[in-house]
């Protein structure tokens, strides 16, 4: 394959050096397979268009008729495109996508063929639903499952299939995906941050929660992954010895992008544009192989599918290239995992970014609302929000180098951490015109001016305000984004209600003035929600104790971080936001507890077999070597051969030491990982994989790593850091 020093390569790659030539075709390239509002205007009828914006827009029904009208437009357009099958592309709670393929192919009773897809079709099928995760929600004799058309996700063609986003429920009605939930805490955040913005815009009608993901991920040649069972079976390596060169230098970061993995880049970029999926950011990553892309930010739900979307391409585009793509949040030890930071804010339909300061002191006091209210929803559901990003795989990550710590606090900078503290200091009930000038002008009235110096993030905090936006890092790279943009965008649309009410009663009942009642009701969110907010190094141990005297939540795995879910408070927020039932919810968590438990199992049985069919045969194939070099040197040497061989007999009993305890730990782990299985209740079953089976992981492979150390490179089965970590 050519370099970017060919002329070969700047012939294939590179693209005309005219800007406006490289961007009209980049544009016009830009979401030609998908049915967006471009292909609506053109190929359905006005009726038929208006009923679809109507239901993005505000959530209306859409007739049958008019369903009827719109898949036969869908499937004209398709066909046109040279798409031969259509599917329900949804989200089950595997984190993955899912889909069904029918062809547009139906026979007439005369036997004659035709192209067939109705209104029947796009708006609801009914996949198995046996073999997906339900938590209980159904049995598994009962198959049936309902996916049904989500419109405010235009339809896509992916490879010659039309997909159609949907969502998935049960028979009896209750949501089997990741999606369902994701669009009613949408709908939830957008009703209550309406009433609120009303107070200084009556001409909002609709709020945007909007995303934009970040999203990290390596990079390693697919012949040497196939090498690695750990790799291919678990996402991560189980066993192997640090190189010699890793992270330490920091020359990858930023660095000029390797050949190989830009290639894959270029070939990814294109096919994300012609999927809509607006990638803008490339850049190398600090571990070795690992990159980063970044999105324009989108509408959540949108967003959502995306990024979806963006995996599985990834995917098939680095097969083409020779190449796979780990999205594991820590392939491997000693150097940074991978995460995906989710940038959040709210968004008007009139323009207006609710978490960025205005040119007026109104439209900063409508900013600082939005704000606190998010810092007080953040400080309140704290540990909720901390559930939502766990998994067995992002465990491994959180508290890391690369990685915030499983506390959940929020870092808002100096100077707006000053403006609190004003803001703080406000008398309670009515102002004098003194005060209000005092807060309007000197106040609230500078913000713009403080957040041009508030560029600087700190790195250790999972939540941190960056502008005019949260972003959010601690979601794990391989998680599907839905799961912790449902519980903040509900957090956020639970703590928006109480706000509101309050202010009108102070407004109804104490006489105040909005601004007044505005202002008293956030200086008391302000110093309930001061213990959330910090700023310093979140990776200490001081921070750990100071966290603890907060009364701030540190749930280090999995299995203690979901336990929040069906907690009293937690049930009654979602009943209350309409997001999820109870029944739902205890079914999540199941679900979760199903996953690590099966994740973590897999594991310890791939790390079983690395040691006894692998590992144990390579190092004894090794001493064999050794004891064959010894019994030559013997012949020659006789008697004084013992002084020549010392530096192989001194390998032959470090190999001996080493493989012995690595067969010992190993065979504890499995004994630790029988009793667990034969738990009925998954709590305890997950707390005693987690307790007493993963502890093993990391003493089992300390023994096999010294022993990478020792045996010889030609004997060693496993391709080693050295090569995977570096494309050449």
């Amino acid at each position: 394959m050519p370099t970017r020093n060919d002329p070969a390569y700047r012939a294939e790659f590179t693209p005309d050096n005219s800007s406006a030539a490289g961007q009209g075709r980049r544009s016009e390239r830009y979401a030609s397979r998908v049915f967006n509002e471009q292909r609506m205007l053109q190929y359905l009828t006005r009726d038929a268009y208006d009923s679809v914006k109507g239901a993005i827009f505000s959530g209306s029904k859409i007739d049958r008729k008019v369903a009827d009208q719109i898949s036969e437009a869908m499937k004209a357009w398709a066909i046109e495109m040279g798409a031969t099958h259509y599917t329900h592309w949804f989200q089950p709670l595997t984190g993955a996508t899912a889909e069904k393929h029918d062809a547009f192919f139906d026979l007439l009773p005369d036997g004659r063929a035709i192209e067939k897809f109705g209104g029947g079709q796009l708006v609801q099928q009914e996949p198995d639903a046996s073999s997906f995760p339900s938590g209980g929600i159904r049995n598994t004799f009962e198959a049936r499952g309902y996916t049904a058309w989500d419109p405010t996700s235009p339809a896509f063609i992916y490879g010659s299939t039309l997909c159609i986003p949907t969502i998935f429920v049960s028979y009896t009605g209750e949501a089997l995906d990741n999606k369902a939930p994701l669009l009613r805490a949408l709908h939830a955040v957008d009703e209550a941050a309406t009433a609120v913005a009303r107070y200084f815009d009556k001409n909002v009608n609709k709020v945007n929660a909007t995303l934009g993901w970040e999203q990290e991920y390596f990079l390693i040649d697919r012949e040497l992954a196939r090498t690695r069972p750990d790799l291919m079976l678990a996402g991560r390596t189980l066993v192997g010895q640090a190189a010699a060169k890793g992270q330490q230098l920091d020359d990858h970061y930023f660095g000029v992008i390797p050949d190989r993995a830009f290639q894959f880049m270029r070939d990814l970029e294109g096919e994300c544009l012609l999927l809509g999926i607006p990638v803008k950011t490339r850049h190398n990553e600090v571990a070795p192989n690992q990159y980063e892309l970044a999105p324009v930010f989108e509408e959540a739900n949108l967003a959502v599918d995306h990024n979806l979307l963006l995996m599985d391409v990834m995917e098939k585009v680095a097969s083409r290239h020779g190449l796979k793509v780990l999205f594991h949040e820590k392939p491997f030890a000693g150097i940074n995992g991978s995460g995906k930071h989710n940038n959040w804010s709210l968004s008007t339909d009139t323009g207006t970014n609710l978490l960025s300061p205005g040119s007026t002191p109104m439209k900063n006091l409508q900013f600082l609302t939005f704000f606190v209210n998010t810092i007080k929803a953040v400080d309140r559901y704290e540990e909720l929000l901390r559930a939502s990003i766990a998994s067995a795989s992002n465990d491994h990550r959180l508290g890391a180098n690369e990685a915030p710590p499983a506390i959940i606090s929020i870092f808002i900078g100096k100077q707006l951490t000053e403006v609190l503290d004003e803001l703080e200091g406000v008398s309670k009930g009515k102002l004098s015109p003194e005060e209000k000038t005092e807060l309007k002008l000197n106040v609230v009235g500078k913000i713009p001016e403080i957040l041009l110096d508030n560029t600087d993030r700190n790195r250790t905090s999972p939540f941190a305000f960056t502008g005019n936006k949260f972003e959010m890092r601690g979601v794990g790279a391989r998680a599907n984004c839905a799961k912790p943009m449902t519980v903040l965008n509900t957090i956020v649309a639970y703590q928006l209600r109480e706000f509101k009410a309050e202010v009108d009663k102070l407004i109804d009942g104490k006489k105040l003035k909005k601004d007044e009642a505005i202002f008293n009701v956030l200086r008391e969110y302000i110093k309930s929600s001061k213990r959330i907010r910090f700023d310093g190094d979140g990776y200490s141990e001081q921070w750990e104790q100071e966290a603890a005297r907060r009364k701030l939540s540190h749930n280090r795995s999995t299995p203690s971080a979901i336990g929040v879910l069906t907690t009293p408070e937690t049930l009654e927020l979602f009943k209350a936001t309409g997001v999820l039932t109870e029944k739902e919810i205890k079914a999540r968590k199941e679900v979760e507890l199903e996953t690590y438990i099966l994740q973590t199992q897999i594991e310890g049985r791939v790390l079983s077999e690395l040691v006894y069919n692998q590992i144990i045969p390579a190092t004894v194939a090794y001493q064999n070597s050794l004891l064959e070099n010894i019994l030559g040197l013997k012949e020659i040497y006789g008697a004084a051969h013992k002084k020549v061989c010392e530096a192989q007999l001194g390998i032959l009993e470090q190999l001996a030491e080493q493989l012995q305890e690595a067969k010992k730990k190993t065979d504890a782990m499995t004994e630790a990982r029988k009793r667990a299985n034969g738990l009925k209740d998954l709590n305890k079953k997950a707390a005693a994989y987690c307790e007493s089976v993963l502890p093993y992981f990391d003493e089992i492979r300390s023994h096999c790593d010294r022993l990478e150390r020792l045996v010889s490179d030609a004997h060693w089965p496993l391709a080693k850091y050295r090569d995977l970590l570096f494309i050449r």
